[in-house]
């Protein structure tokens, strides 16, 4: 009894819950999608009865976490003296503008999104951390500030905005949370990996590259470093055509928010 008490509570935060906001639109239709929500369920299920077995509940170590390596182009490992202080997924649009040239490629306005906390999920249930930013771009958005990740229990630690054009920034200064806020300028870029997810069901332009982002003046919390990895969705068409002056993509990736030690 003991043994399943703690396993519930363990896995509380990535079990399913009453989604607050439904599949996308036809997602019974698309193999692909429910394929994906498929793969998670039954990882979880196999976690729960796995953890039936074991002696002692997992612990919430950050440095047992480790964050993804994309495999061809890897991104710069974060600087000497850094430690892990945050995990979260970033669920959330990336946003796009057209002229009057249908040929020409959107243009990058920045991104909004909302960080749910995955900071213990990292550390003890990776492979289910990995799944987890495409099983939520299956899910509509409908509120940016949605109190839980759906299909999760992940509750609120930030939100993600551009100030301007080049400063992404993140607010996890929340009542929740008291985690710091970082307006950052882009470091390095690498393509999101062969195989990264198209968009929602399968169907999209693939996934926005992975980032490593600094830290500038105003930051707090003694934040340093930021980067976007293991990114579901989020890229363009790659012209203008078809398209409005300004429109939003659907995307869903993992932040790691690193500190001096």
């Amino acid at each position: 009894m003991f043994s399943r008490l703690w396993v519930a509570a363990a896995l509380y935060a990535v079990a399913l819950s009453a989604p607050t906001y439904p599949y996308s639109t036809g997602a019974a239709e698309r193999s692909a999608e429910m394929g994906v929500l498929s793969e998670y369920f039954q990882m979880l299920a196999s976690k729960v009865q796995a953890g039936k077995n074991m002696a002692e509940a997992p612990v919430c170590d950050l440095s047992k976490a480790v964050m993804p390596v994309a495999s061809t182009t890897p991104l710069p490992p974060p600087s000497a003296g850094l430690t892990l202080k945050h995990v979260a997924i970033g669920r959330g649009t990336q946003n796009y503008t057209c002229g009057t040239d249908a040929s020409a490629a959107p243009f990058a306005v920045g991104a909004m999104a909302t960080l749910y906390n995955s900071t213990c999920v990292a550390s003890t249930y990776p492979d289910l951390l990995s799944v987890l930013p495409n099983v939520a771009l299956q899910f509509d958005l409908t509120d940016v500030n949605q109190a839980s990740l759906s299909p999760t229990n992940l509750l609120i630690s930030g939100h993600h905005y551009f100030q301007n054009l080049t400063t992404p920034t993140f607010n996890l200064d929340t009542a929740a949370m008291d985690i710091g806020f970082a307006p950052c300028s882009k470091n390095n870029s690498v393509p999101a990996p062969a195989g990264s997810p198209q968009g929602q069901g399968g169907v999209g332009h693939g996934s926005v590259a992975w980032l490593k982002l600094i830290a500038e003046d105003g930051a707090t919390g003694d934040l340093e470093e930021v980067y976007r990895v293991n990114t579901a969705g989020g890229n363009p068409p790659a012209t203008c055509a078809g398209m409005p002056a300004a429109f939003e993509v659907q995307y869903a990736a993992e932040y790691w928010f690193f500190k001096k030690a």
